[in-house]
């Protein structure tokens, strides 16, 4: 019970400070609840999107102490199936939800979708190698999930604001974007995290607190400048 609670507590609890950053207009809790849901069953794609990739690196005969198979491993295999099963888990309930009327709506729905996916991957985490690792991914892999979320849901509703006002080639650019820096981000946390170098592990510790502060500025100024979607 203890190690459920460590593996859960941080996830609630950013999923708390998100919603408490919606100002104007709180989303519904069914809502919400659903995306969450949607988030851990993600979780099942995403394991066997991940498994199809490591079988096929392994045919075609990359070794795992290579570069480039830490490349396509962090890059593709990971952050590609991850990032994508979340928006996923995102966008089925929200695109056409009259919900879905400010900016910042983008933002909860993708933190949801991307904690909902963290706190089932954190279980099996802490269920399989004990609550030790509960606090280093409280630290580290789970604000990193989150932060993806932050990133994705900004895109994401960017590009529910250009379709609202109909500019096709903003939304799609603005769709596109909402996986892509969400996978840049993870993958290259994943790639230092995945390689032994000491000059690797100072630039991951940067990298960590540098996201960190920019992650927590644009949510606050997002909250500040959030504008209605169709107006």
């Amino acid at each position: 019970m203890i190690a459920l609670a460590l593996a859960l507590l941080p996830c609630f609890f950013l999923m708390y400070k998100i919603y408490g950053a919606d100002k104007i207009e709180k989303e519904p809790a069914d809502l919400l609840g659903k995306i969450f849901l949607r988030g851990v069953i993600s979780a099942v794609p995403a394991i066997i999107l991940e498994t199809i990739g490591t079988y096929i690196l392994a045919y075609i005969g990359l070794e795992e102490t290579t570069i480039l198979y830490q490349v396509l491993m962090n890059f593709i295999v990971i952050a590609v199936s991850e990032e994508a099963v979340k928006r996923w888990a995102m966008k089925g309930p929200t695109w056409n939800n009259p919900e879905f009327n400010y900016m910042f709506d983008g933002v909860v729905y993708g933190v949801m979708a991307s904690l909902g996916f963290a706190a089932i991957e954190n279980v099996m985490y802490v269920m399989q190698f004990g609550v030790q690792v509960a606090f280093l991914r409280a630290v580290l892999s789970i604000p990193l999930h989150c932060i993806c979320g932050i990133f994705m849901g900004y895109y994401y509703g960017r590009a529910k604001y250009a379709s609202a006002h109909g500019d096709r080639n903003w939304m799609a650019e603005s769709m596109r974007m909402s996986l892509l820096v969400p996978v840049l981000l993870h993958g290259f946390y994943d790639f230092c995290a995945s390689i032994e170098s000491e000059t690797l592990s100072i630039i991951f510790l940067v990298f960590v607190i540098v996201l960190d502060i920019i992650a927590i500025k644009k949510v606050g100024r997002m909250s500040r400048e959030d504008v209605p979607i169709d107006y």
